[in-house]
């Protein structure tokens, strides 16, 4: 299965990223481009995330801290960022 990464709304002051499928490493840097692009990203939908690398949740843990939302998150994948976040 294949990621795909989507901006869902971007306003002045908020903007949703919608991350489908299987989030590998390699796919950080293009959500990353999104968050720092000027869109104010200020959530990610996860709803349709299936798998996760461990090298992405991190970054997700990281995001969650700079106060960007995890939407939808999935119940593992929640529990593992919520591990993460605690060790930063």
């Amino acid at each position: 299965m294949t990621c795909r990464i989507q901006l869902l709304a971007a306003s002045e002051n908020a903007g949703v990223v919608r991350v489908e499928g299987r989030i590998q490493a390699d796919h950080v840097g293009a959500i990353r481009d999104l968050i720092d692009g000027g869109n104010c990203v200020t959530a990610l939908d996860l709803t349709e995330v299936t798998l996760v690398d461990r090298d992405v949740v991190p970054f997700l843990a990281a995001c969650e801290l700079k106060g960007i939302e995890l939407l939808n998150c999935p119940r593992f994948l929640g529990e593992w960022v919520a591990k993460e976040r605690a060790k930063i």
